[in-house]
Parts: structure tokens; C-alpha cells; sequence
């Protein structure tokens, strides 16, 4: 009796095999050939999934986008304003070992984004929700005055946002680059001081 295969199953094995190695060997390391090797499979089971390997690595990036965005889901439950502003920022440190490696797969990308228009497209794509989300909390915020307006802070709320995130991606690159000097409780301390200056505490 022939085995019943699980596609969808070893779709997801290959794509945390990519993975892996993207975070262990970097994007460019991360061919079919490794990214079979590490799943248990030959090149030619790849080819019955994705079409090559910018495919892969798509899928990939793709599925990390969908699990931060389902934790983040059930993290916003019942929070509006500066309390999900809060959590939508701190969601995005690599405060611990998962948000750590989402953290390298995403910066791992970034060189490759700039060669690979699909791969940029993804990329911008899903940083301008993020983006849409930040700005909307933020104006949340200040319409139910727990942050200073506007003409207060001496800046409009769109260069408020672009702030905190260039604050979120800089402090993420710095925890990967270096971890002895930016531990996650520092991270966390830098982004709930900039909420705390927003506010006027």
C-alpha cells in the first residue's frame, strides 16, 4: 500500500528547514541543495513544492509574517491606544528566543529584498500594515489624550511613526549584532521610555 502523503506537512518541514539554515548560513547559504539536506529530502521532492528557491524563500518569509501576526492577533485582545501601541512595539524586539530568530530571518532578507522584486514586494508590502497599525494606535492614543499632541510633541504623528519603527528595526539589528551590549531588558527599557516621553511622563 502506497504511503499517504501529507503535503501540506512537508511543505511546512521544508519551509522551517529554510529556516534554519537561512538563520545558521545566512540567505545566500540557504540553496535547495542545504535546504533539502536539512529537511530530509532530495532536490527533486523541492520541485514537487516550489518552483525554485526564491519560492522557498518566500513561502518562508511569508509563514513568519502569518505566525507574528496570529501572536500578535491574541496579544491586541481588547487593547486599544498606548497599551496595544505597546504591545505592537515590544511584538517586534527580539525579546526571547522566537522573536530572536524571527528577528534574524527578517534581517537576513534584507540584502536579498534589494535584488529579488518579489522578495521586496513581500517585504514593503507587509511593513506598510505594520506601518498602517502603528499610525492608527498612535492616533487612537492621542484622541483619547494618554499621549501629547501633536504641536506638543513638535512633530506630526507620521513622523512619529516612521520614529518608532526606524527605533524598533535599529534596536532589533543591535540585539543580533550585539547581544552582550543589548539584552532584551534594555531593548524593552529604550521603547517603553520613548512611549513614556509621548505621553509627557
Amino acid at each position: 500500500m502506497p504511503k499517504i502523503v501529507d503535503h501540506a506537512e512537508r511543505r511546512d518541514e521544508v519551509m522551517a528547514a529554510a529556516r534554519r539554515v537561512i538563520l545558521r548560513d545566512g540567505v545566500e547559504g540557504a540553496t535547495t541543495r542545504a535546504i533539502a539536506k536539512e529537511a530530509g529530502y532530495s532536490n527533486g521532492v523541492l520541485t514537487h513544492y516550489f518552483a525554485d528557491k526564491d519560492d522557498i524563500l518566500l513561502s518562508a518569509l511569508r509563514d513568519s509574517h502569518r505566525r507574528i501576526a496570529n501572536r500578535l492577533k491574541d496579544k491586541l485582545a481588547g487593547l486599544t491606544g498606548l497599551a496595544a501601541l505597546r504591545e505592537v512595539l515590544l511584538d517586534n524586539l527580539p525579546l526571547d528566543e522566537e522573536r530572536a530568530a524571527e528577528t534574524g530571518l527578517e534581517v537576513g532578507f534584507w540584502g536579498r529584498g534589494l535584488s529579488s522584486p518579489a522578495l521586496l514586494a513581500l517585504q514593503r508590502e507587509d511593513a506598510a500594515e505594520l506601518r498602517y497599525l502603528v499610525r492608527s494606535l498612535l492616533s487612537s492614543a492621542a484622541e483619547a489624550g494618554e499621549i501629547r499632541a501633536a504641536a506638543d510633541l513638535g512633530e506630526d504623528l507620521d513622523d512619529v511613526t516612521e520614529r518608532l519603527l526606524a527605533l524598533v528595526d535599529g534596536l532589533s539589528a543591535h540585539r543580533l549584532l550585539y547581544p552582550d551590549r543589548m539584552s532584551p531588558e534594555r531593548l524593552e527599557r529604550l521603547i517603553l521610555r520613548e512611549l513614556d516621553r509621548l505621553a509627557g511622563r
